[in-house]
């Protein structure tokens, strides 16, 4: 008998658990997971509504839709000890362009910078090809606003410290 386990099939839910976007203010010192109960109550309470029910249940953030507005009615919905003061930096999240990125393939659009109440999202102008763009990482917020409108879907939301 065979007693060795499939070690990449244990990451796979590791992995997934890692890169799921919890609601602002989610307190990193804790194992969401442990604490949350499930009960809705940050879905329901979403102005934007971008907060669902992810894997096991779990509340996550999807921004294909719309964007964090920072409302905290997550947090003053939830009766769990799961999140930080929202006088806070809500999470350590921020915008991330990538190569399909109209842009940077020559083809005019800022439809990224247009979104963008931050300000975050700048272009730069450039002889012979279309204004490239540039992320301020200290004014960026990781809202989500510049993700839906994204002609290409080349920006995503990712923390900023590497986990």
């Amino acid at each position: 008998m065979n007693n060795t386990m499939d070690q990449s099939r244990r990451r796979l839910f590791n992995r997934r658990a890692q890169q799921a976007i919890r609601p602002p203010w989610s307190r990193t010192d804790i194992e969401f997971t442990d604490i949350c109960t499930r009960c809705n109550l940050c879905i329901e309470a979403c102005e934007t509504a971008i907060i669902f029910r992810g894997d096991g249940g779990f509340p996550e953030v999807n921004f294909s839709q719309a964007e964090c507005t920072f409302c905290t009615k997550c947090v003053s919905a939830c009766k769990e000890p799961l999140f930080n003061d929202p006088q806070q930096e809500p999470w350590q999240l921020r915008a991330v362009i990538d190569n399909s990125c109209l842009a940077l393939s020559g083809i005019w659009c800022q439809a990224c910078k247009d979104a963008c109440d931050a300000r975050a999202i700048t272009f730069t102008p450039a002889i012979g090809c279309a204004p490239q763009p540039a992320i301020m990482l200290d004014s960026c917020t990781g809202c989500g606003a510049c993700v839906s409108p994204c002609p290409s879907q080349s920006i995503s939301i990712t923390s900023k410290e590497p986990r």
